[in-house]
């Protein structure tokens, strides 16, 4: 899945936050709960309409742009 299948951002949802697509819950959210200690089980059970195949992917997508963005700092 990439991230144009797994991210929306529209005008007419949220005024054009990043959700995950089929969804009206912002991305920030999973990144908010996890930074204060909230496992993904508790992030799932609160929004049910994620499922933990998209917070998942979302998750590996973040570590993969992470660590390109790291890998491109050291090559300079």
């Amino acid at each position: 899945m990439t991230a144009n299948e797994l991210i929306v951002c529209s005008s007419e949802i949220l005024g054009g936050t990043p959700v995950f697509n089929g969804t009206r819950v912002p991305v920030k959210n999973l990144i908010d709960y996890l930074e204060a200690g909230d496992s993904l089980n508790d992030f799932l059970e609160d929004f049910p309409s994620v499922s933990r195949e998209q917070a998942v992917q979302f998750l590996e997508l973040a570590k993969e742009a992470l660590l390109a963005q790291a890998n491109a700092s050291s090559n300079r």
